[in-house]
């Protein structure tokens, strides 16, 4: 069991309770449909652009097929009749034609269903084959070029609000030893039911998520990895309430890693729970077939919940957040479980709480690239201070062998961090994996040691916490609304995006989904 002396029955416990209060989530998933699951549809088949006030095509082309026929049926069926019925030539036109109230949309019937489905699937179809040739880029440019040299690979965020700043602030960042760029996204995009079109210069917080402002940042990052001789990866954040269709963007664009967590909208942006759940997992299915590794937001628990008597909390959401992934299609290598260095340090033993903590998420997730995330919530403005607790969390990241290190600001949460606040933070990390990068290999805690009892602790308290869950009536749906995680009580029938969701026909049909589930045909 590595070097914890966990029980194997009770890892295989907590895996077995995981899968039992996931699978009704699974269903029902499987059993809905969203607004932004049909536009990632229709932005596959190639439909992008807005009209002059800002709005999407896809936007305004299938709230118009939701209008005459319902979304329960899928909009590809509708919409591809359109098209063979001769309405339009091709999708942007039939989007103003639709959004000028010229076209009047169908269900098919008999064979003009047949030949709907058919043209639907096969124009769908070149979009996922697009994201199988940028998968396939990637994996030749890592080889021609070089990849990161070591692990955990260095992640460190730009955030200016403009694409065009971005771009040098990564650029220089990759050359300082930056291994990922994550481009934050601008404050409050996660709550928009549209993904705004072009090259961005005002972003709050962050920069917008566009196709365009990915395709820059990839191609910038391309020429950086040249000049380095090392793959640097992107990373961008498919949340909110246009999960699908950020996703189906990173894809055909691609981004190395994207932040997709199964309840973080949930909890922390109040996303209707049913809509994120099967937004995330159509979402992830995108991300399965790109080759992309994803994020999970455990940490932001702890931003919240005490982190010492909310630990388990975080295991149980890795834990069903692993299953969720897996469900969708992804191996353990694109699993970034997420989990972080925030116990006060003024509580006793808190370096060996947090090393507890970081090695019982490595041993339960050997093959997978946790996302260790740096203190937060108690960084003070003591700048001094701020350096040093960030020098324990990469002491940390070396003595477990984590696979991905946020780094860590020493003016985190406080101010907006200087660039060379940025210069100092990864010469914290650079001299900390220097010097102690394969500390791993040594260390071992004792086996009836404090370390080893916490641990065990905490995978106790995981399994109590999902028997608890499976015995609620609802299951994990119940637990969200009394507040099991973060504290944040959020019912199934309340929050933002519910109205986007409907539940599927019997001729329910959508060609993306046939594909991503096993038929390449």
């Amino acid at each position: 069991m590595g070097k914890l002396t966990l029980d194997a029955a009770d890892v295989r416990r907590a895996r077995t309770l995981a899968r039992q209060v996931g699978r009704p989530i699974v269903k029902t998933a499987q059993q809905h449909t969203t607004v932004s699951v049909e536009r990632a549809t229709l932005r596959l088949a190639g439909l992008s652009g807005a009209d002059a006030e800002g709005t999407p095509w896809v936007n305004r082309l299938s709230d118009v097929v939701r209008a005459d026929v319902g979304l329960e049926h899928g909009v590809s069926a509708p919409v591809w009749d359109a098209l063979l019925r001769g309405e339009a030539e091709d999708l942007v036109t039939l989007a103003q034609k639709a959004s000028a109230g010229s076209v009047t949309f169908r269900l098919p019937e008999g064979r003009d269903l047949t030949r709907a489905r058919s043209a639907s699937r096969k124009a769908v179809g070149k979009g996922i084959k697009q994201i199988d040739r940028r998968r396939v880029e990637r994996e030749r440019m890592i080889a021609k070029v070089g990849d990161a040299p070591r692990k955990p690979w260095i992640y460190l965020i730009v955030a200016t609000g403009d694409i065009y700043e971005d771009i040098p602030q990564a650029q220089a960042a990759a050359r300082e030893g930056a291994d990922v760029i994550a481009v934050i996204r601008s404050t409050g995009q996660s709550l928009l039911d549209f993904v705004p079109e072009g090259a961005t210069r005002e972003g709050f917080a962050g920069t917008y998520a566009t196709q365009e402002n990915f395709r820059l940042m990839r191609a910038a990052l391309d020429e950086t990895s040249r000049e380095l001789g090392r793959y640097v990866r992107l990373t961008n954040y498919a949340s909110g309430l246009c999960m699908p269709e950020i996703a189906a963007l990173a894809g055909l664009e691609r981004l190395d890693m994207m932040l997709n967590d199964s309840m973080y909208g949930i909890l922390f942006r109040d996303i209707n729970p049913i809509r994120t759940f099967v937004d995330q997992r159509f979402s992830r299915q995108v991300h399965a077939r790109a080759g992309i590794i994803i994020n999970t937001g455990e940490d932001n628990y702890l931003t919240t919940a005490d982190a010492v008597e909310a630990a388990h909390t975080v295991t149980t959401s890795q834990l069903l957040n692993e299953y969720f992934a897996k469900e969708a299609g992804l191996e353990d290598w694109q699993l970034g479980l997420g989990h972080a260095f925030e116990i006060d340090p003024a509580v006793p033993d808190s370096f060996r709480l947090e090393l507890a903590h970081a090695l019982l998420a490595r041993q339960l997730f050997p093959k997978a690239p946790l996302k260790w995330m740096p203190p937060t919530r108690h960084m003070t403005g003591d700048v001094f201070r701020g350096y040093l607790l960030d020098g324990f969390f990469n002491l940390v990241g070396a003595l477990t062998d984590q696979g991905i290190l946020l780094v860590g600001m020493m003016t985190e949460a406080v101010v907006t961090p200087w660039i060379s606040d940025r210069d100092l933070a990864l010469q914290n990390v650079r001299y900390v994996m220097d010097s102690a990068g394969k500390l791993h290999e040594d260390f071992h805690p004792a086996p009836g040691g404090f370390i080893n009892l916490r641990a065990r602790e905490v995978l106790g308290e995981s399994i109590g916490l999902l028997e608890d869950i499976k015995a609620h009536d609802n299951g994990l749906l119940d637990a969200i609304a009394d507040g099991t995680f973060g504290l944040m009580k959020r019912p199934a029938d309340k929050g933002r995006g519910l109205e986007g969701v409907a539940r599927k026909a019997a001729d329910y049909y959508n060609p993306a989904t046939e594909i991503l589930e096993g038929d390449p045909s």
